[in-house]
């Protein structure tokens, strides 16, 4: 099914003002299926595509980019798309997991600060090159009521899967109540690059000191995936309508 106001023509023009990067592999089949027609271009990280968007009484170029899972793809996938298409605003849209107690399956998630939390140093001070890696979200250009109903919270990433073992340690530490792979890494990215950052991502599965209940059950997280990015992809032209970075 198509996302309602979208414009199914491909765009060739290079005069692109937002990036939308979805992470995981699965993420971003569900947001292919959803945007038929779609003229598929290839990056050094995956595939890409050029959509046009009404928000508002304002048109918009997107190009959508399958930037890949983890930090390391994240952030060089985020680093190429800044360099190529220089964007007003970037936008990550993903799934989580949650904290059992903490949140539920199916919220979104719009972060407002990331923490990477497996950084473990040896050598020096540990909660200093947290710091280093931490990154404050100035969302001050999005305007409220926002489009959806939302939990603002900060968002732990990290190269793994929560492990139940972490899970009260992460609540005690840094409160946190969700965690991903890629966050981190964008966040980061897009700040030292001054570019507005915004991410949403939902709650796919629920973590806890006993285990996950996606893990071992793949399909769990693929339809919850296909849920929430179906989700998202709908609100998105609201966000947008919301951003006052297209002002100017």
């Amino acid at each position: 099914m198509a996302v309602y106001g979208w414009n199914t023509e491909c765009l060739v023009s290079e005069d692109v003002e937002i990036i939308v990067i979805i992470s995981a592999d699965i993420e971003w089949r569900a947001v292919r299926n959803l945007v038929p027609g779609a003229r598929i271009e290839i990056s050094p990280f995956g595939e890409f595509f050029r959509k046009s968007i009404k928000s508002g009484n304002q048109q918009h170029h997107l190009i959508l980019i399958h930037g890949g899972w983890g930090k390391i793809s994240a952030a060089a996938s985020c680093q190429y798309a800044i360099d190529r298409w220089r964007p007003k605003l970037l936008v990550n849209l993903g799934t989580c997991g949650g904290f059992e107690g903490e949140i539920e399956a199916g919220t979104i998630v719009l972060v407002e600060r990331t923490i990477i939390y497996d950084i473990f140093e040896q050598m020096g001070d540990t909660e200093a090159h947290i710091a280093h890696y931490t990154t404050e979200l100035d969302l001050s250009w999005l305007r409220e009521p926002y489009p959806q109903e939302v939990q603002k919270s900060l968002l732990v990433s990290g190269d793994r899967d929560l492990h139940p073992g972490d899970i009260n340690g992460l609540k005690r530490r840094f409160g946190a109540i969700a965690g991903d792979w890629e966050s981190g890494a964008i966040a980061y990215v897009a700040q030292r690059n001054e570019v507005p950052c915004l991410i949403l991502r939902g709650v796919s599965d629920i973590v806890s000191e006993k285990g996950g209940e996606a893990y071992q059950n793949i399909s769990l997280y693929e339809e919850s995936a296909k849920n929430i990015l179906s989700n998202l992809m709908q609100t998105l032209p609201a966000w947008i309508e919301r951003a006052d970075v297209f002002m100017n």
